[in-house]
């Protein structure tokens, strides 16, 4: 690709919260440039972005869309992933491959958690954003609220560059401020008309103009110093300004229009084409920084084809007809088509495979790709989402974004026996295409666990599993993984004698079980003096005690923190073995297992909780009431940060109270810190469910 070609290229993100009407803009940024001959619609599955049957059936994106078209002699690669905050993951890695944000804010959907949250990851990464204040042709489309909001929930301030205009209080088009003009538009024809303010609007529309040009002025001492000398900016001068602004996100643009009436739609492609960021303008500052995957010394590449090729897998998509696609951004260098390239976050080779230019479902081959571009690659054997593709000879590894955790499981069982092998096939393949789901098989429980964002997130991926690979199965709440141990010192014998006329078997063993600290799990000691049992005996009952404590005696859960020393034994010459000494151990052990008290334990998380600061008390006093403990809260941004110790039975379904306590703006982290003791009473409820569980299993 050549310098001009890439200058002539744009890469950008449509943001939004659910329902907010960016998949919607993405059509009328489509139908405008001439790209689909007619405009299609969610409700009715006819847009280009939504085409799985899971996007088709609940009228809402869940897998990132490349889309592409061409305004002003520029290619603009439009990237749609997901607004639900369950599928925050797939916005995470889609970041990574664009330059710049186009925030879609929807005048009844406002500015929830998740755009919230997306909006921290863009700051971080220094993009350039625009504003679309989407359904303009809505009662309750206030500027003044919208900007209100923009500045309490997001911290920003946006400057308005375009006013609605209506014409016997019906919605015409849009003025756009910028080139002094009214553009209207209609939703039936991509066409659009570009005329002189009308008079009732002028005075309204030279009072936003004076508001761009002081704000312009105010970022540029050369600016500032023509606009008090003249009272104004020329033309030139005013988009010149606005762009420098832009990309160093000192202005954001507000833009405002109606997606589904077409209307506002071409002043947007405008802003896109003359205030974002080419790939070659990208500053040197945030330029891509890797590392070398052998040294680990800081790399850097240009975003030019002179460079060593190098780029980043931001999403894979797997069908069992299609096969393997993956979305790359190619950051430096040319890519060719069935070429060979190292993939350096694996350190494995791979053949690139056929390069495809993007529209939806719509796949157009490409022989090569330059810096800049955003392609998708097929058959990548080893590669997936996050890996960093680039030259063998001059390696590079991309730091990878970190991504949501899972905070909800549910345990999965086949419908039938031969739903098994599809089930771990399919879900592999599914966390391969979305990594904030997570799928395990639980050694104590005996259980497959399938994790993700929320119940919509897992009914998601359940959906997927029937659909691709005809898989079924049944959910139900995991079992929480008890432990026993012991609070006292016990001693007891364990026998074994059996006689059947031949050789006969004998063992015979003393313990001592003593506890140990949280978390120090099991100990064995030899303390057998005199040769009152042979030495090649005691691995066989240190090995009967290990097996006995996988039973506890409390409610049959394995045992921990405990110290088992054999101090006294017999033996028979000719009857004692391995295997009479392994069950002597385990008798021994089960015996004094009862007369040292035992009681159940249960897994403690450390939990971090944020929330907003007016939700706060409702969040703590729920932690309490779930047995939580609270360690400390701190200040954090907007919000407020809460770290506790709860309980793992209490947060089984805790994503769903945070969101109800939170209005969908509160967010957790779990993971595992300790074992302890369970209350008594609660025990108790335990202990019989566990005895009802195994005698239903029994049966």
């Amino acid at each position: 690709m050549s310098e001009r070609a890439r200058d002539s290229l744009r890469n950008v993100i449509l943001i939004s919260s659910a329902g907010a009407g960016k998949t919607s803009l993405a059509e009328a940024m489509l139908f405008a440039s001439g790209v689909v001959p007619h405009l299609g619609s969610i409700t009715q599955g006819t847009t280009v972005s939504d085409f799985e049957p899971e996007e088709l059936h609940r009228r809402s994106s869940v897998s990132t869309s490349l889309l592409r078209c061409s305004w002003k002699h520029t290619t603009i690669n439009l990237v749609d992933p997901p607004g639900a905050m369950a599928l925050l993951g797939e916005t995470v890695m889609a970041l990574r491959s664009v330059d710049a944000v186009v925030l879609v804010i929807g005048v009844s959907s406002g500015i929830r958690s998740d755009l919230v949250r997306v909006w921290s990851h863009i700051t971080t990464l220094g993009l350039p954003c625009l504003l679309f204040l989407n359904e303009l042709d809505k009662e309750e489309s206030s500027l003044d609220n919208a900007c209100a909001i923009c500045q309490r929930d997001l911290g920003l301030t946006p400057l308005p560059m375009s006013l609605p205009y209506s014409c016997g209080g019906h919605l015409e088009g849009v003025l756009d401020l910028a080139q002094d003009v009214l553009i209207t538009s209609r939703a039936e024809t991509p066409l659009h008309q570009q005329l002189p303010i009308p008079e009732d609007a002028r005075v309204l529309a030279a009072d936003g103009r004076k508001r761009i040009q002081e704000s312009v002025a105010e970022c540029d001492d050369r600016l500032l110093e023509q606009y008090l000398a003249m009272g104004e900016l020329t033309q030139e001068d005013l988009i010149e300004g606005l762009r420098v602004a832009t990309r160093t996100r000192t202005v954001i643009p507000l833009y405002r229009g109606s997606a589904m009436n077409n209307i506002g739609i071409i002043p947007l492609l405008n802003a896109i084409v003359d205030l974002l960021p080419s790939p070659m303008d990208r500053p040197s500052t945030t330029s891509f920084e890797g590392l070398h995957p052998d040294t680990g010394e800081p790399v850097h590449r240009r975003a030019i084809c002179e460079d060593p090729f190098s780029g980043i897998v931001f999403k894979t998509l797997i069908d069992p007809f299609v096969g393997r696609l993956s979305f790359l951004r190619v950051l430096s260098g040319v890519l060719h088509a069935d070429s060979m390239v190292f993939n350096s976050s694996r350190g494995r080779k791979e053949k690139s495979g056929h390069l495809y230019t993007v529209l939806g479902k719509k796949h157009t081959a490409l022989s090569s790709a330059g810096a800049g571009e955003i392609v998708a690659i097929g058959k990548l054997k080893d590669t997936q989402t996050g890996d960093t593709l680039c030259d063998e000879q001059a390696p590079i590894c991309y730091p990878k974004p970190v991504l949501p955790r899972p905070v909800l499981s549910f345990a999965i069982e086949p419908k039938s026996n031969a739903d098994m092998e599809k089930i771990s096939l399919g879900l592999h393949k599914l966390i391969e295409e979305d990594p904030t789901l997570e799928f395990s098989r639980h050694a104590d429980t005996k259980e497959m666990v399938l994790s993700g964002m929320s119940q919509w997130h897992i009914d998601l991926a359940l959906e997927k599993l029937r659909r691709k690979y005809g898989a079924e199965v049944v959910l139900h709440m995991p079992k929480i993984p008890y432990r026993e141990t012991i609070r006292a010192t016990a001693h007891a014998q364990g026998k074994y004698k059996r006689q059947t006329g031949g050789h006969g078997q004998y063992g015979d063993c003393w313990l001592e079980l003593t506890p140990l600290p949280r978390g120090e799990g099991f100990k064995f000691e030899n303390r057998v003096v005199g040769g009152a049992i042979p030495r090649n005996f005691i691995p066989a009952v240190e090995k009967g005690v290990i097996e006995a404590m996988h039973h506890g005696s409390v409610a049959g859960f394995p045992v921990v923190d405990c110290r088992v020393a054999v101090y006294e034994g017999s033996y028979h010459t000719v009857d004692s073995s391995e295997i009479a000494f392994k069950i002597a151990a385990s008798m021994g052990f089960k015996k004094a297992l009862e007369t040292a008290h035992p009681v159940l334990l249960e897994p403690i998380m450390s939990v971090e909780v944020e929330a907003p600061a007016d939700h706060i008390g409702g969040v703590i006093g729920d932690l309490n009431a779930r047995r939580g403990r609270i360690l400390h809260v701190e200040a954090k941004d907007q919000m407020e940060q809460i770290t506790a110790l709860v309980p793992m039975a209490e947060l089984l379904m805790y994503a769903t109270m945070l969101n109800s306590l939170t209005a969908g703006r509160g967010s957790y982290a779990m993971e595992f810190t300790k074992y302890d003791e369970v209350p008594h009473e609660l025990a108790v409820r335990i202990i019989e469910a566990n005895k009802v569980d195994i005698h239903a299993s029994a049966h």
